[in-house]
């Protein structure tokens, strides 16, 4: 079940870097076709439209009465959950809270003279839904990470969609999570449709202004798709890590580490760099021993063998350039000094500095974000955070006195684009 072992050069990085990324690349004509169709129809027809597809894609039949979860649900769910593990994730939303309270925005007003202002103030978006998905296990961590930072902004409503289990019901872990973060109301709704749901509105769902949060293809496509009538958080592919791994690098940890994001799924890619190929060898043998010990052994044997890689480079600088075209979702540098090399990195969802950072360290508790930029769009996607709840206004203030002694050079800008009423608008303030 070995994953491949390559020789990385600066000739060959480009290539490399490319052949290591043809993952998810499929066609998405039919997808986009299908997806499209829902929307329209939830668009169009609302609840009646959404439980039809939660029906024909979840096999569960609802009513629209059972689409909202109730608070004796959430109570129910709260009591029957592990009290170590709720004790955990309170400890995990302490930390992720802390964190993004340090995002917070406050706008500015600068003087520009004369009792004039200029400057921007900051407000949060009133509505916003989370989607979190159903998939092989539920995942509370992603629960916590992605309604922590909307409650953190001030969103007054934060709509929770997440797809029922095959008895209707929405896991206890779930539950217990969305109301430990600050969901004020939670829907039992899955895949596009509930996409769509929150990005229209339907007699029972509340129409957001921002959807955030993971899924698969279709997901993912009905985010791009409504995008415009709501705005979205990005467009996120299947996890991803990277490790630059030297000499002094433990190859058991950064084994365990590979094989953290490869049983996610069978598109999870996992990525070492090292200047070392004696440590690579021991990596290889330590993941494959680790490998057969592991719970989700059917799906690391194809995330190792299709999309993950050790690349034993001339340098560590030649690892660094690897890295920077990759953008990974999540760096590891376990390296002798993590922290010189850090200064050289630009491209990457979030950073892990030395042996005793661990990539599910970020996961679950330290307090950065885990929803993260994939597939190369580290390059100019941010982490999910505080500051994408809120939106802001320009503020201008100008007096008379401030007004008159820039009017004309304002008119004569308007003037050279032809617009004649803006230069008017103006003028009339001051010329008869």
């Amino acid at each position: 079940m070995r994953c491949k072992l390559i020789e990385g050069t600066q000739e060959n990085l480009k290539a490399t870097v490319t052949s290591l990324g043809v993952r998810g690349k499929m066609d998405l004509k039919p997808v986009i076709t299908v997806v499209q169709d829902v929307i329209d129809d939830i668009r169009e027809n609302g609840d009646e439209a959404l439980l039809k597809y939660t029906e024909k894609f979840d096999k569960v039949k609802l009513t629209a009465d059972q689409l909202r979860v109730t608070e004796k649900e959430i109570e129910d769910a709260i009591a029957s959950v592990d009290p170590e593990l709720l004790t955990v994730m309170k400890k995990a939303a302490s930390n992720i809270r802390r964190f993004h309270e340090e995002q917070k925005e406050h706008g500015f007003m600068m003087d520009c003279g004369k009792g004039s202002k200029i400057g921007v103030r900051v407000r949060p978006i009133s509505i916003a839904g989370i989607y979190v998905p159903g998939g092989t296990a539920p995942l509370p961590s992603t629960v916590l990470m992605d309604v922590i930072p909307a409650s953190v902004a001030g969103v007054e409503r934060i709509v929770f969609a997440t797809p029922p289990r095959k008895d209707g019901t929405i896991a206890p872990v779930i539950l217990a999570a969305a109301s430990i973060a600050g969901a004020t109301e939670i829907y039992r709704m899955g895949g596009s449709q509930a996409i769509a749901a929150m990005a229209y509105g339907t007699e029972t769902v509340p129409r957001v202004d921002k959807i955030c949060g993971p899924g698969n293809i279709y997901v993912n496509t009905a985010k791009r798709l409504v995008f415009g009538q709501v705005d979205i958080d990005m467009f996120a592919g299947p996890s991803e890590i990277l490790i630059i791994a030297d000499k002094t690098a433990n190859p058991d940890f950064v084994a365990a580490d590979m094989l953290s994001q490869a049983e996610h799924d069978k598109m999870a890619s996992a990525i070492v760099l090292t200047d070392s190929r004696e440590l690579a060898e021991k990596i290889l043998e330590c993941a494959d021993r680790r490998s057969e010990m592991a719970d989700r052994k059917e799906i690391l044997v194809k995330s190792m063998e299709d999309y993950c890689a050790i690349i034993v480079c001339d340098s560590l600088d030649t690892a660094i350039d690897f890295s920077e075209e990759i953008a990974p979702e999540h760096l590891e540098l376990c390296v002798e000094n993590p922290e010189l090399l850090s200064n050289k990195i630009n491209n990457c969802g979030a950073m892990f500095l030395g042996n005793y950072s661990p990539e599910p360290l970020g996961d679950y508790f330290a307090g950065p974000n885990h929803t993260l930029p994939t597939s190369g769009t580290a390059r100019f996607f941010s982490p999910l955070n505080t500051g994408d709840f809120y939106k802001k206004m320009s503020v201008i203030n100008y007096n008379e006195e401030m007004l008159r002694d820039v009017y004309k050079d304002v008119a004569a800008f308007a003037d050279s684009e032809g617009l004649s009423c803006h230069a008017a608008a103006v003028r009339a303030r001051f010329e008869d």
